[in-house]
């Protein structure tokens, strides 16, 4: 394992006792921007890097009983509290990188992943590999419960122009990772970019 996925675990296994707990108000958020992704009955949707698994309740129920919900992270810690929780009852929870999926091609309809592109060491690499399961037409929602500014003076930090999630940065990174972004919401109580997968 890289230094970077070390990282990124270790960050996470800290937290994941009280992460629900420590954003209870999340629910709402999570229902809305899977709403976004327009889900039909019998899809299959990946949540990447999914945590505690706040957004497979949702997805299940946007998929229905025919769909398929994977929920897939590099925490164990994290897919341990998500089985706390009942979630797995929601979807087959995945101890996995998400840079490296043990996915066939262009078996999914869509990606939700919240929260996850900060965390990624190589965000084109993995938004490429994200590219490769999904088919073609479909779609990726990069989701955060809170904008960018609110995060950055939630966590202490200021604003910056080279951030990743900036529309200026995200659009050219997903245009070269296979994806076209179709929609950019950044406010104080979400931030949720939508893009389609390219042929």
């Amino acid at each position: 394992m890289s230094d970077d996925h070390t990282h990124v675990q270790e960050f996470f296994t800290a937290r994941a006792a009280d992460w629900d707990s420590r954003f209870p108000d999340d629910g709402p958020a999570y229902a809305a921007a899977v709403a976004a992704l327009g889900l039909r009955a019998g899809d299959r949707v990946l949540d990447a890097g999914c945590g505690t698994g706040r957004a497979l309740p949702p997805l299940r129920a946007a998929v229905g009983a025919s769909g398929t919900v994977i929920g897939a992270d590099l925490t164990p810690a994290m897919l341990h509290a998500a089985a706390r929780a009942g979630r797995d009852g929601d979807g087959l929870l995945l101890l996995a990188d998400v840079a490296a999926l043990p996915l066939r091609a262009e078996v999914l309809d869509a990606v939700f992943a919240a929260g996850l592109v900060a965390h990624l060491p190589r965000p084109a690499d993995t938004l490429r590999e994200l590219a490769r399961v999904v088919r073609p037409g479909r779609v990726l929602a990069l989701f955060h419960p809170v904008g960018r500014a609110a995060l950055a003076a939630r966590q202490g930090r200021r604003l910056t122009d080279d951030d990743l999630r900036a529309e200026p940065s995200l659009r050219p990174l997903l245009a070269a990772s296979g994806w076209r972004m179709t929609s950019y919401t950044d406010e104080d109580t979400r931030f949720l970019a939508l893009a389609v997968r390219t042929r």
